[in-house]
């Protein structure tokens, strides 16, 4: 029934749950989801009166409902649920009452509200993703027979609301939307874009997807507009009521009714098929949109399939521009690398992965397939490292369906899956996979009669493929056709057959295509020369996705070329920034040789020559000690501090404040410096003295459990080399004040989430204030602004974990410590 309403009719949602019950008395801190059971009156006339004003869909209260916030409450998780299940369902008979009254037809819809757990994921976090699906899971087994749908909403992590969907999917049959929330960069705190959150949502299978929170319905603008290029499931928006302003012991936000009501209707103009409020919106917002919106026609945005793939923060289109996928993490005729998966050096593997990257590949293809090894465990292994490490979508290779499995379900994003073929064993076994978790699968040309000669034959089973993929129900749209690269040497005619065979799958079936280059030329002299005139007959002919060693500089030269001569590097502007200093490079590669874990001689994984600077600023925290060890043959702990790490971690902290990379990279690179900083210290300890910043004392104020931002800050500033007290969540004034006589602390960082928690905040501000001699106060969260700040009482404001540092290492500076 209501899957039937999506994308049909345009679906009204509440506003927001906090601001109404802190209206109605709650206490500052208090936990909104205890008043399901403690005033359940209360949440019964909010439900109703979002619902008088036009909503048709409610969430129950119930966003923190998870074992990790509610560990220290007085309800579980199971009391908290079923009590709002039963306010919410006594709200809709309420509205049911009322509109049979009135003559009004109307249905509504309960919707399960989940929210983020509270804590971060692993590899940014500790929390494993199974721990996560099991949290969710928990909460689905209470709701699935109860609600209407599900909406998972205010997530900035892909990885987890993967889980939380999967959780959904696997554990009930109900309608799931999913919504993240973006900062003013236009990405999640992670780094995700709009394209790639798509990218992910639509392939786990959800019925709708959005943005809620975030920001005002004016600066979502460009993120909706974004979502809406490319979704093609119905969208929601629920934006804030604007910024909080916080005067006089109330916060208020900054975009009026009005104001917020005119925004709603061009979202609804630009092709939404939901939207509701978060953060300060009350029923009268929605009853104001829905009387702006008036007859506005709903004509929700349609958008043609495309065949993307992503990782965590970005995705890749195929079908534009040439996509190369980087071969050198595939053992096959690579003896050193075989080494290195058989003996578990998976350094090795990633350091193969960071220089594809660096040389231009927008994909990796990923296979550990070496006889006497878990190859499950080991490329589940290989998966986590990679997406610590690197921003790349990746290519799942594996001939065994449950490596495949395995590894779609620990995987960030949405991957290739290396592959499917004509025998319909193999298409039953992996196209359930690809279904379940999101994925593009590569279809090989071949069956139970192996690799046909002909173009004919090999067309003809791409077409088998793409039919019994259907009737799956995965699009054509997630396929790509390898037609398979026969050796030269062996097969002379095959290559044209081969090349034939791309041009008709993309000009008769309408498919991408992909093909491994370098297969052409096994058993040939001079290798590189034929697989550059292959690969640039191949382009011709309609490759999409070369799967080529991107380390090859002149293989990448073709492809470069290519795009100039057939238009599409517009003005050649690509091709000159690679190629203006090609002279230069020829002759140092000429002075030049180096040895690398593949065979061939493009590029560089030789782990003695990397620096500790690069390691940390790579964030290869698994071989920082061996490089510390070297850099203390040369120099002195306080040189390696202060001539190695230090700047590196500025590097970092400056890419990550112009936005070249993301919350992941920075949480790695800080990681990889304080298992440096841990080696020194002891050595520096060992020749009697100690080096050491602050320390900093942090908290998370009382009534607020959340705490994930003020753990990022922790992280970061140990990387710096601070020493750090960190009193945990839901912290009282006494509490701190107690630690600040303990510790003497440099600085104290105060952390909120929740509007209702700033007056906490407030509270605790107040009474350091009242300690002579008291350290500067800084503060942050979502909540807070610089003006909200400095009207509570501190010192400095810092948006995020960088500024912090900096604020920190002023302070400190200053003292005289540092």
């Amino acid at each position: 029934m209501l899957r039937e309403k999506l994308g049909k009719e345009l679906l009204v949602f509440d506003g927001a749950m906090g601001s109404q019950l802190h209206a109605r008395g709650s206490l500052p801190g208090e936990l909104p989801e205890a008043c399901n059971i403690d005033h359940p009156d209360w949440i019964v006339d909010i439900h109703s009166g979002y619902l008088e004003s036009g909503a048709s869909c409610i969430l129950t209260n119930t966003l923190g409902s998870n074992r990790f916030h509610l560990e220290d409450s007085k309800y579980s998780v199971r009391e908290v649920i079923e009590a709002a299940v039963r306010n919410g369902r006594a709200a809709i008979e309420r509205e049911r009452a009322r509109c049979e009254r009135e003559g009004i037809d109307k249905e509504s819809f309960l919707f399960f509200n989940i929210g983020p757990l509270g804590q971060l994921l692993a590899p940014i976090g500790t929390l494993s993703f199974e721990d996560a699906y099991d949290a969710f899971a928990e909460q689905i087994d209470l709701v699935k027979d109860s609600v209407d749908g599900v909406l998972i909403e205010t997530m900035s992590d892909p990885y987890e609301i993967k889980a939380a969907v999967l959780a959904v999917k696997e554990h009930s049959d109900l309608p799931v939307l999913a919504c993240m929330t973006y900062d003013v960069n236009g990405r999640t705190l992670v780094g995700t874009t709009p394209e790639a959150a798509v990218t992910l949502l639509e392939g786990l299978g959800v019925d709708g997807l959005g943005v809620n929170c975030s920001l005002g319905p004016k600066e979502l603008v460009p993120v909706v507009e974004k979502i809406l290029s490319v979704a093609r499931k119905p969208v929601i928006v629920e934006p804030n009521a604007g910024l909080p302003i916080y005067k006089d012991g109330k916060t208020s936000y900054n975009v009026t009714v009005d104001e917020f009501a005119t925004y709603i209707r061009g979202f609804v103009e630009s092709g939404i098929s939901a939207f509701g409020g978060c953060c300060g919106t009350t029923p009268e917002y929605i009853r104001a949109c829905l009387q702006e919106i008036g007859d506005t026609p709903f004509a929700p945005r349609v958008n043609s399939p495309e065949t993307r793939v992503c990782g965590p923060t970005d995705c890749v289109r195929i079908g534009g521009r040439t996509v190369v996928c980087g071969e050198r993490l595939n053992p096959t005729g690579k003896k050193k690398l075989k080494e290195a998966l058989t003996h578990h050096r998976l350094d090795e593997v990633f350091s193969e992965a960071v220089a594809q990257e660096k040389a231009g590949a927008h994909v990796l293809d990923v296979n550990v397939g070496v006889p006497g090894i878990d190859e499950a465990q080991t490329m589940t292994e290989v998966i986590r490292g990679l997406q610590e490490i690197i921003r790349l979508p990746l290519q799942i290779d594996s001939s065994d369906p449950e490596v495949l499995e395995r590894a779609c379900r620990v995987y960030n994003g949405k991957p290739l899956i290396n592959s499917v073929n004509g025998k319909q064993s193999v298409m039953d076994a992996i196209f359930p996979i690809a279904r379940k978790y999101g994925g593009v699968v590569i279809a090989l040309t071949i069956d139970e009669n192996g690799v046909p000669d002909s173009a004919d034959g090999r067309v003809a089973i791409a077409e088998k493929i793409i039919k019994t993929a259907a009737s799956y129900g995965i699009d054509k749209s997630d396929i790509i056709v390898d037609c398979l690269v026969l050796t030269a040497s062996a097969q002379q005619e095959g290559a044209l057959q081969t090349l034939e065979a791309v041009r008709r799958v993309r000009e008769e079936l309408g498919v991408y295509t992909i093909l491994g280059v370098s297969n052409i030329s096994f058993g040939l002299p001079n290798r590189p020369l034929i697989n550059k005139t292959f690969l640039s007959m191949a382009l011709y002919a309609g490759l999409d996705v070369p799967i080529i060693n991107p380390l090859d500089r002149e293989l990448m030269g073709v492809i470069d070329a290519f795009e100039v001569l057939s238009g599409q590097d517009a003005g050649s502007a690509d091709y000159v920034a690679r190629h203006a200093h090609d002279i230069t490079h020829a002759v140092l590669s000429a002075q030049s040789s180096v040895t690398t874990l593949t065979e061939g001689n493009a590029g560089s994984s030789n782990l003695t020559d990397v620096s500790l600077f690069a390691l940390v600023r790579s964030g290869r925290k698994d071989i920082i000690p061996d490089a510390v060890e070297r850099e203390l043959s040369l120099h002195e702990p306080i040189f390696v501090i202060n001539h190695v790490l230090i700047p590196a971690l500025r590097e970092v902290g400056d890419a990550y404040e112009t936005g070249r990379i993301f919350l992941p990279q920075l949480i790695a690179a800080a990681e990889a410096a304080k298992a440096a900083f841990a080696i020194l210290n002891v050595r520096i300890a060992a020749g009697g003295s100690a080096e050491g910043k602050g320390p900093v004392l942090l908290a998370t104020v009382e009534g607020d459990i959340h705490d994930i931002g003020k753990n990022i800050v922790k992280v970061v500033l140990e990387s710096y080399g601070f020493s750090v007290i960190d009193l945990g969540k839901d912290v009282p004034p006494e509490r701190v004040i107690s630690a600040v006589r303990e510790y003497t602390p440099k600085l104290i960082g105060l952390s909120a989430l929740m509007t209702t928690t700033v007056a906490s905040m407030k509270r605790t501000i107040e009474a350091l204030k009242e300690l002579p001699g008291i350290c500067p106060i800084i503060v942050g969260g979502a909540v807070l602004t610089s003006d909200v700040a400095l009207s509570i009482g501190a010192d400095f404001y810092a948006k995020d974990a960088m500024e912090t540092v900096s604020i920190a290492e002023s302070v400190v500076k200053k003292s005289g410590n540092g």
